[in-house]
């Protein structure tokens, strides 16, 4: 679960996320819930 995303990967991710809303655009809450993921894989990857 290593997630080195550039900003594009970021952005596909907020998309997905959107998507899955059911959002026309990506609002900053999707953004924010994509920066997540790369904090929760960091703490993962430092409890290991």
């Amino acid at each position: 679960m290593y997630l080195r995303l550039s900003a594009r990967g970021y952005h596909r991710v907020a998309r997905t996320l959107a998507d899955l809303d059911g959002a026309d655009k990506v609002a900053r809450v999707h953004l924010a819930e994509a920066l997540s993921y790369r904090a929760l894989a960091d703490e993962v990857r430092r409890a290991i």
